[in-house]
């Protein structure tokens, strides 16, 4: 059975990730050392778990030279918006991914790393944005991901590495706290209050990306491929609230929650001055396009396809269940 070194085990993609790999790979998975148990629990017996924080290079770098995989599968970061230092965030998302590198070149491993399509910002300056996209440093996990892709990349054009780069948009499914949900809660709640002009969004199927992972593992592809996951084609974010709101009130959400895009715009400039990426990225997504050119993936990996709607009802239908 062929060996898997999996990060990012506990997350929201590397969970479901995992739960397709673990009957045909043997997975070794690296977790925080203060990582709940039940949190692993579904994982028991089924995969081998180290605990190491990924901000801690030494003891990585000991563990990886002592160890060879045949897969790695880079899924692990610190994720945007989270209260850590530039240099917790530097360590866990660039030092790791560059030691995982070594690794990978050393034993002839194959490289899978997950970055995002936020390398492109928050709001991309082409639509769809696509692999030769401007790059953009709006918020510091931005721009981590854009050094660890250029050290991938640097890498495999030397010829001694074999790596893939799969970029996810926004990804819902059921069992995640993220962007998804707290959506559905303020269209519940009628708290949601977006501009009153159409603008698309582009968010990814949890099945989607994790079909991408399993096909890109035995992928033969050239060495340094990009692929952005997204499903199918963008939604206009107001057809995706009325299809929340039908499902969860049974009628579309009230026209006077949609207000002039001004407000956003000056919403976005305060956040900016009081240099508060968190809220910067919250008033762009909901007021602003953001959409991909995902024919490459679809045509290399042969991936399932996924409308936004209807297959957004999954989180509904688990959202009402988990507030309940």
């Amino acid at each position: 059975m062929k060996t898997i070194l999996l990060t990012g085990i506990t997350g929201f993609i590397g969970k479901n990730v995992a739960k397709r790999l673990y009957q045909n790979y043997q997975i070794t998975a690296i977790v925080r050392p203060s990582t709940a148990v039940n949190r692993l629990s579904f994982f028991e017996n089924k995969v081998k778990f180290v605990e190491i924080d990924l901000t801690d290079i030494k003891t990585l770098k000991t563990f990886l030279d002592k160890n060879k995989f045949d897969y790695i599968v880079h899924i692990g970061a610190l994720r945007g918006g989270r209260k850590f230092s530039k240099e917790d965030y530097h360590k866990a998302n660039v030092f790791s991914t560059e030691q995982l590198v070594l690794n990978a070149m050393k034993n002839d491993s194959k490289l899978l790393f997950c970055s995002s399509v936020g390398v492109f910002g928050a709001i991309p300056l082409e639509l769809p944005a696509n692999n030769l996209s401007p790059r953009q440093e709006d918020n510091y996990y931005h721009k981590t991901k854009i050094i660890s892709e250029a050290i991938i990349q640097k890498y495999v054009l030397s010829g001694k590495l074999n790596a893939y780069i799969l970029r996810p948009a926004i990804v819902y499914g059921s069992g995640d706290f993220g962007f998804p949900y707290t959506l559905i809660k303020l269209i519940e709640k009628k708290l949601l209050v977006f501009p009153n002009k159409p603008f698309r969004i582009h968010m990814t199927h949890i099945e989607l990306i994790t079909d991408a992972f399993v096909k890109a593992l035995e992928s033969e592809c050239i060495s340094g491929k990009q692929w952005i996951i997204a499903d199918e084609v963008p939604v206009l974010f107001s057809n995706l609230v009325d299809f929340i709101s039908n499902k969860i009130h049974h009628k579309d959400y009230p026209r006077n929650r949609r207000i002039e895009p001004f407000w956003f715009e000056l919403g976005i400039k305060v956040s900016r001055f009081f240099k508060n990426e968190l809220w910067v990225s919250r008033f762009e997504l909901i007021s602003k396009n953001w959409f991909y050119d995902v024919k490459e993936a679809n045509e290399d990996l042969h991936l399932k396809h996924f409308t936004t709607i209807p297959s957004f009802k999954t989180v509904i239908d688990w959202y009402k269940i988990e507030k309940n």
